[in-house]
């Protein structure tokens, strides 16, 4: 009844047989800890993917940007005391798009948002990079840097800020997803530390290259989302499983292809 309550409609049928499916899967099992999850060869590639991209969540450099923002917005002629008001701004675009994403994310697909909000990082990265360098050259360069600021902000809100806390949701089972979270939690503020206490010095070793790091993070995660993380839209938790199952336990043979576990068994007996 719950459930239908919030769904909004009474035909639930598909959703209960997975739901159940997936309780049937882990009968008899305890809730992991999370050493559990880090010794546990079935969620390697799990936990691989959550802890990549929960990092780069912070490694990305999203936030670095408002330390920029309130000197970029004076450069380009806003009054001192309207800064304040147009960084708000930022941040509201950030909260516009995060709410966008969840909107549109079964639509898209996972893959696709991570992947083009990562791809367009670098790509604003670098050309902020530039817009600095230049900034005192070239007249309208604060104006393209302001861009980059918006824009940076934008393909952060609409790919990695909406999908990445949905993931761990998605490819682990009931037993392990509350220590997942908490993996992913501890790793948020553990990074959101570390490029706040190192951002500082950065600015002071490489000046209006500082985003070559965070550039750097973002090609880094969006290959590793081409190449290693599968689509979770329109899946089921076991269709998921089974993705990552195969990954888990693949071996090469001598003949160049790939056996799962049963095989690997079957071959040893």
């Amino acid at each position: 009844a719950a459930l239908q309550k919030l769904r909004g409609t009474s035909d639930l049928s598909g959703e209960l047989e997975e739901m159940l499916a997936e309780q049937a899967a882990v009968k008899g099992q305890r809730a992991k800890n999370p050493w559990e999850l880090f010794q546990n060869r079935a969620l390697r590639w799990q936990l691989v993917s959550i802890v990549v991209l929960s990092s780069a969540m912070q490694l990305c450099g999203n936030d670095s940007m408002y330390f920029y923002a309130a000197y970029v917005f004076q450069e380009a002629g806003i009054p001192q005391d309207k800064i304040p008001y147009v960084v708000i701004g930022t941040g509201s675009c950030e909260l516009i798009t995060s709410v966008t994403c969840n909107m549109i994310i079964d639509y898209a697909g996972r893959r696709p948002l991570l992947l083009g909000g990562y791809i367009f990082m670098a790509g604003w990265a670098i050309v902020f990079m530039v817009a600095l360098s230049q900034q005192t050259q070239i007249s309208w360069m604060p104006y393209l840097s302001m861009a980059c600021i918006f824009a940076y902000i934008l393909s952060f809100g609409i790919g990695p800020a909406g999908v990445t806390g949905v993931l761990p949701t998605e490819v682990f089972d009931q037993m392990s997803r509350p220590a997942a979270y908490m993996i992913c939690g501890s790793l948020l503020w553990f990074n959101l530390f570390l490029v706040g206490t190192a951002f500082p010095f950065i600015v002071k070793s490489l000046a209006h290259f500082c985003y070559i790091p965070f550039l750097v993070v973002c090609v880094c995660t969006a290959l590793y989302v081409w190449f290693f993380l599968p689509e979770t839209k329109g899946k089921s938790f076991l269709e998921i499983s089974e993705e990552f199952r195969k990954r888990n336990f693949k071996t090469k043979t001598h003949a160049g292809f790939y056996k799962g576990p049963e095989e690997i068994k079957t071959t040893t007996l």
